[in-house]
């Protein structure tokens, strides 16, 4: 019988990190977390990358601070271009009704 991923939250991940920090020999870390030494080099890279934004959770993207400033410069593009839509078919209409 197969034997079910197992599944760490962010806290666990990230206190990993935090002590793989500190230590000098992380494998033998690794081996008192219970987890295997490559995981805690791959945790270790991520949280490198993304920082306070590693290890979202299910379902969540893992951005960098300028992807998520992209992103949200996005959205308010998209707003705003459905806005002006809005507002070019108001017009319209008035127009439409004053003649």
């Amino acid at each position: 019988m197969k034997k079910g991923r197992k599944l760490y939250d962010s806290a666990f991940k990230s206190k990993a990190v935090a002590l793989s920090n500190e230590r000098a020999n992380i494998s033998e870390l690794a081996r008192e977390l219970g987890i295997k030494v490559t995981l805690l080099y791959k945790w270790r890279k991520e949280h490198e990358k993304f920082g306070e934004g590693s290890f979202p959770g299910n379902g969540t993207l893992k951005l960098t601070p300028e992807q998520e400033k992209i992103r949200l410069l996005e959205k308010q593009l998209k707003d705003a271009e459905l806005e002006r839509d809005i507002l070019k078919k108001a017009i319209s209409i008035f127009s439409k009704s004053d003649r």
